[in-house]
């Protein structure tokens, strides 16, 4: 089944946007800001100064959210290459290069991308399907995007867990953005990257004074949710094509199977494929 106008946005999959077949909301959804390359990766055009204590965090952050079956939002920060850099830092996660990439741990098997075209157009039960949904992010506030706004306020989640780079960059933006929109926040603040610690506190403070909570990697990893959510095993779908953030439609449609676009931008992660009647793939963005 393809997403577009002859879909209902409201049933896809079989459950609505109320939180599941019998209407409870997600005890908490992880979102994972910004992992990618050019921060996390020593050689990266723009690396974390505290790398080498965040990738052991972020390590932790994934496998907890494996282990408790937590529905994840992940975020891909874009650039096109025509971009200029405002501040003086170098550009970063440049659309199709290779630290765009987010590192490889932080892909899901199930997963799928819901391309940003400004318009709030995007199916509202992915979590029914999909245990992580990647939304592009252009603008400094991942709720920038119309989509990932309208997912975000609609989601029926009691909490969102935050955690990625950087702590007083996207993560902070996002944070405020939520609670502006009477979400519960809780950040992850030892799995956060910064370039400036002192800076790096100061947005900590800024976002508990506007009522986040903040946490350590050991506290959340004593927690266990009450209820895990399991996605579904068996669907007619070609095998494990993967996660692009800078490719559109007609790309996916005119690929084959064995030089297959995505794989080539990400030959580590991995992503079940959506069909259509006609054999035709169809990301969650198409309308």
């Amino acid at each position: 089944m393809a997403y577009g106008r002859r879909c209902s946005y409201r049933r896809l999959g079989g459950r609505s946007m109320t939180g599941g077949e019998d209407g409870r909301k997600y005890e908490c959804v992880v979102v994972d800001v910004n992992t990618q390359r050019d921060f996390c990766d020593s050689n990266g055009a723009y690396p974390a100064a505290n790398l080498q204590g965040l990738i052991p965090a972020l390590r932790h952050m994934i496998a907890w959210a494996k282990r408790n079956q937590a529905p994840v939002i992940s975020s891909i920060e874009s650039h096109r290459p025509s971009e200029f850099s405002d501040n003086g830092d170098p550009l970063y996660c440049v659309d199709g290069s290779d630290g765009q990439r987010k590192i490889d741990f932080t892909m899901f098997h199930r997963c799928t991308r819901v391309e940003v075209d400004n318009t709030l157009s995007c199916p509202m039960d992915l979590f029914a399907e999909y245990q992580q949904v990647l939304f592009r992010k252009r603008a400094r506030d991942l709720l920038g995007n119309p989509k990932a706004d309208r997912f975000f306020t609609e989601l029926p989640a009691k909490e969102f867990i935050l955690f990625g780079v950087s702590i007083d960059g996207a993560v902070k933006a996002l944070a405020l953005a939520l609670l502006a929109r009477e979400k519960r926040v809780t950040i992850v603040v030892d799995a956060c990257g910064y370039w400036n610690k002192a800076t790096a506190d100061l947005a900590v403070r800024q976002v508990v004074a506007k009522g986040a909570i903040i946490i350590t990697v050991d506290q959340l990893l004593r927690r266990r949710l009450d209820r895990r959510w399991r996605y579904p095993t068996c669907r007619k779908t070609r095998p494990e094509a993967d996660v692009a953030s800078h490719l559109n439609s007609n790309s996916l449609r005119n690929a084959s199977p064995r030089s297959h676009p995505l794989r080539d931008h990400f030959p580590e992660s991995r992503r079940e494929a959506r069909m259509s009647p006609s054999g035709e793939e169809a990301s969650a963005g198409d309308t």
